[in-house]
This record gives C-alpha cells, sequence and structure tokens, in this order.
C-alpha cells in the first residue's frame, strides 16, 4: 500500500533524510519513531506531495506522489502535527468545504461528513467555532478532515502532542479503530504510542534507517539471548549454583534481595527454552518458586541503544529477517 524506495532529501549541504526504505501492509498501522529533528516529518511531507526527494521515490497506494500527485493525493489523508483548522468556520462548516475541496460527491456529502463525526465523536460540537475547540477536540476534527473522502492512506504526524492522558487515550483507539480500514503511518517520538498501537516500527536516527520490524521482535533480538527472572524462596541458600548447572543456560545474576526471597537475571542460548528446567530445579530443591517470566528489553531501551550513537548506521541495523550482533 506504501513503498518508499532509497527517500534522501537534501536542503544545501545539510541531509534531512538519507536513503530511507520501507514497506507498509494493507490495513496496517505503521510507527515511525524517532528523536525530534530525525527526519520523521520531512518523510511525511514527501509521501503526502508536499516537497519533493532529492532521491529516491515514494508510491502511494499504487501511485507516485510526483509522477503521479493528483491519484496519490485523492487516495491520501493527512493529519500535521498542527492540525490545518480554519478558527472563523464552525466544524460542519470545516469540514463541508474540506469535503469539497475533496472531491467528495455533492450528493454524498452530508452523510459523509455526518458519519466521520459521529466516528470522531464530534458530532456534539457540530456548530461550534474551530477557535473555540479544545486542544483534543482540534486534534479529533483534523482526524475527522483527514478521512472525510475515505482515503486508503492515513498519514498521522505526532497525533497525540499536547492532549492530555484521558486525550490520548481516546486518539490511540480512535486510531486502532481506523486501521483494516485505512492504512496508516503514525509518526512520533512518543514510545508507549508505538508499543500500545503499531503493528511494526521503523525507527529513524540523523535521517537514517536504524531498526525495522515489530516492536516484540526488537527486543528479542537487541537483548541477543533469552532472558528469565525467577524469584525463589531458598531459605537464606545460594540458588546461583544449581541454576547454572542447568543446560543451555549462559549466565545467572542476583537481581535482586529482600525479605529472604532472591530473585535472579537468568540469560540463555538464544531460541533455547529453559523455563521447565528451571522450575524443576527449584522445586526438586525444595525451594519456594514465586516468580517466573521472561525480561525484555523496554521500548525506551531500544530506542536509546537504536539513537545515541554519534554516527548512526546508514543501512538498516536491524531489518526483519536479519540476525543483530551486539
Amino acid at each position: 500500500m506504501i513503498e518508499v524506495q532509497h527517500l534522501t532529501k537534501r536542503y544545501g549541504r545539510v541531509t534531512a533524510v538519507e536513503d530511507v526504505s520501507f514497506r507498509v501492509e494493507r490495513g496496517e498501522i505503521f510507527g515511525f519513531l524517532g528523536p525530534n529533528g530525525a527526519g520523521k516529518t520531512t518523510t511525511m511531507r514527501i509521501l503526502t506531495g508536499f516537497i519533493p526527494p532529492t532521491e529516491g521515490k515514494a508510491i502511494v497506494a499504487g501511485f507516485d506522489v510526483f509522477d503521479q500527485p493528483i491519484e496519490a493525493k485523492r487516495r491520501t489523508g493527512y493529519l500535521p502535527e498542527t492540525p490545518p483548522l480554519y478558527p472563523d468556520m464552525s466544524v460542519i462548516e470545516y469540514l463541508t468545504f474540506v469535503a469539497k475541496i475533496k472531491g467528495v460527491p455533492t450528493a454524498e456529502r452530508r452523510q459523509r461528513i455526518q458519519a466521520v463525526m459521529e466516528r470522531t465523536r464530534i458530532d456534539d460540537m457540530a456548530d461550534r467555532l474551530c477557535s473555540k475547540l479544545s486542544k483534543g477536540y482540534r486534534q479529533r476534527v483534523g482526524l475527522a478532515q483527514a478521512i472525510v473522502h475515505n482515503p486508503d492512506v492515513l498519514i498521522l504526524d505526532e497525533p497525540t502532542a499536547g492532549l492530555d492522558p484521558k486525550q490520548i487515550i481516546e486518539t490511540r483507539e480512535l486510531i486502532k479503530e481506523l486501521a483494516g480500514d485505512h492504512t496508516i503511518i503514525l509518526s512520533t517520538h512518543i514510545l508507549p504510542e508505538v508499543s500500545q498501537t503499531c503493528q511494526r516500527v521503523v525507527i529513524i536516527n540523523k535521517g537514517h534507517v536504524v531498526a525495522l520490524d515489530t516492536p516484540d521482535n526488537l527486543t528479542a533480538r537487541l537483548r541477543g539471548s533469552e532472558t528469565m527472572y525467577v524469584q525463589v524462596d531458598t531459605n537464606g541458600l545460594d540458588a546461583a549454583g544449581a541454576l547454572q548447572r542447568i543446560a543451555g543456560v549462559t549466565r545467572v545474576a542476583e537481581s535482586d534481595r529482600r525479605d529472604g526471597l532472591v530473585g535472579y537475571e537468568i540469560e540463555s542460548q538464544h531460541g533455547r527454552d529453559v523455563r521447565r528446567d528451571l522450575a524443576r530445579a527449584v522445586v526438586s530443591n525444595g525451594w519456594g518458586l514465586l516468580e517466573l517470566r521472561p525480561m525484555r528489553m523496554s521500548l525506551e531501551e531500544i530506542f536509546l541503544s537504536l539513537t545515541t550513537e554519534e554516527t548512526p548506521t546508514p543501512m538498516p541495523a536491524i531489518t526483519e529477517g536479519e540476525p543483530v550482533h551486539e
């Protein structure tokens, strides 16, 4: 549905985006993650036809955004970081105006506007001036204008920026409801946004793609080994030796100790599931097994590990199906 091929954008001597490539499948919510200034908004503007690339190409719904810009834009809905509202228009006047310029047929226009207002939960604000809306409602109206022509593709740039926690949750739920009917690219630097909303994520840093995969796969690959957390009641005995002798275990480290309970971080060979053997070893020694769970890098840890290098890797450091070397 969306294909970006070796996209590069230069402003004089400054390279904002360099050799960025990724593909988004139909009905997918795809996270575009990176720190401020990483090149996210530049890429969004290229995808929506606002600016041309220096090199490479972008294809949206089968149409090149610069060789066939009108066809590509007809199939794209765009919500920039600041919703493009006209303050002196009421919500329904604004959406009617947008529907006209986006080519919604006259016979369908009123029904379509009512449908998107109900879907974005702004129908109770239809007659209110856009200037009188709260930040959360402005964001919803911005989303309504992006979907009023029922596009195949939605491109959302920082859709929850500046919202309060309740508004953020509501906006996330709305975005998830829109998936399936629309293919969505969600650009953000807010990490929970990605883990709670997106099926796959591309991480960009200093204009380069440094990772492309699902959040779960990124977690597993970056750690480079399987890591379990085990909490046991050993009556004061040291369990590390017994746990270290389990086949496939490569490292045992005490992580916490309180009220007579000891927690261990246990690393094993990649792809080796040692949970049954760990439980068996604890129980056979007469100890109490209080907790046994996999440990994963948080998205924050992944983000920091990939975006704090002085010079980012010019090609994807992590792509789907490729191993990671620490």
